[in-house]
């Protein structure tokens, strides 16, 4: 798959989850999220990819979360996914006791990661 059929943002961005591929992954999305300390959420075939700015002294981290460690996703948005439009959409990922958010703008790209994550839940 040719990096222009993968759904991305930020070309930028895309390339940093291609970068860490390791052999037979597959990407699916790559998209910028909004709020403070938030990057950019990837997903690929094993794993969701969070890229997390907040670090003190300018540091960035990238998280892997393992599809398989997934024990539970939400979709939350400031109106109904199926009602009107709504300006933000956050995803919510529970791995053990943690619990991360990411906020896009819009709910397209928040509902591709949910239902992706689902679907790859469901795969296993």
């Amino acid at each position: 798959m040719g990096t222009n059929a993968i759904p991305h943002d930020k070309a930028d961005q895309l390339q940093k989850v291609l970068d860490g591929l390791i052999q037979g992954e597959q990407c699916f999305a790559v998209y910028d999220c909004t709020g403070a300390g938030t990057g950019f959420v990837g997903i690929t075939n094993q794993r969701v990819v969070l890229q997390d700015n907040s670090f003190v002294g300018g540091k960035v981290a990238v998280t892997s979360i393992p599809i398989r460690a997934i024990s539970a996703v939400s979709f939350v948005s400031d109106k109904s996914m199926f009602g009107k439009f709504a300006s933000s959409a956050t995803i919510a990922i529970q791995s053990g006791s943690t619990m991360r958010e990411a906020t896009f703008r819009g709910t397209d790209k928040a509902k591709h990661i949910h239902d992706t994550i689902l679907w790859l839940l469901a795969q296993r």
